[in-house]
């Protein structure tokens, strides 16, 4: 946001733009009609999807990673998405989906978050196209409770390719580091698991239900005023099993940015699409901070970590040592 926003704690993180700062991240925003003859990598396109997919190459990307507008009623900054019936949601996600899976390559992977009320659409229209392989749930802890329902605090990814004997999956990349709590040990040795100072460790494959994630909050450097913001680690764990370095990713609803900074970080090539002008400038400044902190909370080392574990064995084997 701008200099118009309200004053914020000296401890709030969330990220902010001035006056100031617009006319140079304006410059790195590509518009739909200034698109290059000869597509290039690492991108932000401001403009509309079914306005801008026509432009891009087919069989092009390895990794498409889709958060379209769930069936809901919400306002994003200015622009307003309504609620409509399945059938018309569906409608709608056809009129940009059928052509976003040409851009996949033939050995492409593609993942499309949902929730409860809209998962069962995008499944029915993701299977026109592609495979679905499976379907990742995650807790989205966050928000107050409902009084007269179960509270929403989950979320779904639907995981498709476009050839299930050819697509790339990198399971050693996204291992799982998680406390032991009952530690077996053989012969008076560790059996699958790992002594350190900060606790008790296993690597374990990931499952399909993530439990670990941080949704942003105002304290966390990749925080941003976008009311659907995506994690980091989340992304993280999609980039690094489903591409390798060097590998192309698009987000065709780029909002702020997330996909686009991880795969900076995690040092893939990107194209992200974004309606809103503020968001994709929220973009470019977040892929302007990652150029000098590649960090990712709750990914370190090469594996992923629990919640408040990575911190705690951090502190312990510090204390260890000194």
């Amino acid at each position: 946001m701008t200099t118009k926003d309200p004053v914020r704690a000296k401890r709030n993180k969330t990220l902010t733009l001035t006056e100031s700062e617009l006319p140079f991240l304006d410059r790195q925003i590509v518009s739909p009609d200034s698109l290059p003859a000869s597509f290039c990598d690492d991108i932000i396109v401001n403009g509309d999807v079914t306005e801008c997919l026509p432009l891009i190459p087919d069989n092009y990307f390895d990794l498409v990673i889709v958060d379209p507008p769930y069936n809901l009623q919400r306002e994003f900054h200015g622009l307003h998405f309504r609620n409509m019936s399945s059938a018309d949601y569906e409608d709608y996600l056809r009129s940009w989906f059928h052509p976003l899976c040409d851009k996949l390559k033939p050995d492409g992977s593609l993942y499309m978050c949902g929730d409860w009320r809209c998962s069962s659409s995008m499944q029915r229209v993701i299977e026109e196209r592609l495979t679905i392989l499976n379907r990742i749930t995650w807790q989205r802890e966050k928000g107050r409770g409902a009084r007269a329902n179960w509270k929403n605090s989950m979320e779904d990814i639907w995981f498709a390719v476009k050839n299930p004997r050819d697509y790339h999956f990198d399971v050693d990349a996204v291992k799982m580091r998680r406390r032991v709590l009952a530690p077996y040990r053989e012969n008076g040795k560790p059996k699958d698991w790992e002594e350190t100072p900060g606790g008790h460790f296993r690597l374990t494959c990931p499952s399909n239900f993530w439990d670990d994630i941080s949704i942003p909050f105002w304290s966390m450097p990749e925080n941003t005023d976008h009311p659907t913001q995506k994690p980091e680690k989340l992304y993280a764990k999609l980039i690094l099993a489903s591409s390798a370095e060097q590998q192309r990713i698009l987000d065709p609803f780029l909002g702020s940015g997330t996909a686009a900074v991880v795969a900076r970080k995690l040092g893939r090539h990107f194209c992200g699409i974004e309606i809103n002008r503020d968001y994709c400038r929220w973009a470019v400044k977040r892929l302007q901070n990652a150029e000098q902190d590649t960090s990712i909370q709750g990914y370190a080392d090469g594996v992923f970590w629990e919640r408040n574990t990575f911190g705690a064995q951090r502190h312990a084997t510090n204390e260890h040592h000194d």
